[in-house]
């Protein structure tokens, strides 16, 4: 169910713009993201950060899209959360004993620290990857074309980079989720 409700703004942005355009698409989405944040502090009785600086940056790149009536704010966001994503799990290597994937709580996954490490540097790296991927897309090809790939390509990217994970972290999974 959560991960239906984490698909939802970028399903409501797709469907706002091939309604309306980018423009609906901006304001659908802010209201969609700001829900999700509030679906979530209900569910779970706490901030979901991550969810909540999305719905920042989706306001305030959303707002200026909006108010400046260019969409190149809007169509910069995913660069800039998975950016930042991406920028702090490289930065946890620095600050503290254990990396941000390692501090997450442990429910699924028990690994060695060395191999916490290695994993953090490579979701690390393909956060900056899909920033800079975003920005090629957005700066490079049509908004029409943007909007399938923000619609369908993250998700298909993410699903692809999380089955890859399989062979490596099967050894490590639980009996009961194999």
């Amino acid at each position: 169910m959560k991960n239906l409700l984490d698909l939802a703004p970028a399903v409501i942005f797709f469907v706002a713009y091939y309604l309306g355009d980018i423009y609906t698409a901006t304001a659908a989405v802010i209201a969609a993201l700001f829900a999700v944040v509030i679906i979530y502090a209900l569910w779970e009785r706490r901030l979901h950060k991550m969810h909540f600086t999305a719905a920042m940056l989706g306001l305030v790149l959303g707002g200026l899209t909006l108010y400046v009536r260019d969409p190149v704010f809007i169509k910069f966001k995913p660069s800039a959360v998975y950016g930042l994503m991406g920028l702090v799990l490289a930065g946890s290597h620095l600050i503290g004993q254990r990396v941000m994937l390692q501090r997450l709580p442990q429910t699924l996954l028990t690994l060695p620290a060395p191999l916490w490490r290695r994993l953090n540097g490579i979701w690390a790296g393909f956060f900056l990857g899909l920033a800079a991927l975003n920005f090629y897309v957005a700066s490079e090809l049509s908004e029409a074309i943007w909007v399938q790939f923000r619609t369908y390509g993250y998700s298909l990217l993410m699903f692809g980079f999380l089955m890859a994970h399989l062979p490596f972290l099967s050894k490590y999974l639980p009996e009961s989720s194999r």
